[in-house]
């Protein structure tokens, strides 16, 4: 009797445990990205564009991200600009940076918008911590995920009689070692994050 390769969640159907471990790293690397571009996003003391990855301006009825309608700069640590290409959004995207969680008081002239940097006070540090390890935590929950999934497809391939127990064995050693690898960069960058953000300027 033919039984079905096993079928991942994305739908992918695998027939290898080499296969199984692909897609699962592919996967862990998605999340650890996920997570850097998440993280760009929180603040810290200092000036950053990525900062602002998350603020949509109404352009032309459409929500549309801050840096495809004008020019992110940092002049200095305490600064962002953003030089719109067409000045008659500057309202627009003013409005957007005010209305963002941010708590960033935009300013213009008519053609560029300057965006003080105010310093950290030491709640919202703590709370800005406090966001970050929760963001952490969800990725930490997704790789995990990945490796249960990942698990499950080897121990499916062994009941379908497609690998033998030492494969199987073998697959499930090298799935928690690559989780472990993830899990120490996932940690790493969010230690570097918090540092970040604790630092006093």
């Amino acid at each position: 009797m033919k039984t079905e390769p096993h079928a991942a969640p994305s739908g992918q159907v695998f027939n290898s445990v080499k296969e199984i471990e692909s897609s699962a790293k592919s996967r862990m690397e998605k999340a650890v990205s996920d997570l850097q571009h998440a993280m760009a996003t929180i603040r810290t003391g200092r000036a950053s564009i990525g900062l602002l990855d998350n603020i949509r301006v109404d352009y032309y009825g459409t929500p549309t991200p801050l840096n495809q309608i004008g020019n992110l700069h940092v002049p200095d640590p305490t600064l962002i600009t953003v030089q719109p290409w067409d000045v008659s959004h500057i309202g627009a995207i003013e409005k957007a940076i005010r209305a963002s969680d941010l708590g960033l008081n935009p300013a213009n002239d008519g053609k560029v918008i300057r965006i003080p940097i105010p310093p950290l006070t030491e709640e919202r540090r703590k709370e800005l911590v406090k966001h970050l390890h929760a963001v952490a935590e969800d990725h930490r929950v997704a790789i995990r995920n990945i490796r249960r999934d990942a698990n499950e497809a080897a121990k499916k391939l062994l009941k379908d009689k497609k690998i033998a127990e030492d494969e199987e064995r073998r697959g499930l050693d090298e799935i928690q070692k690559m989780t472990n690898g993830y899990m120490d960069k996932l940690d790493q960058a969010a230690r570097n994050k918090e540092k970040e953000i604790l630092e006093i300027r």
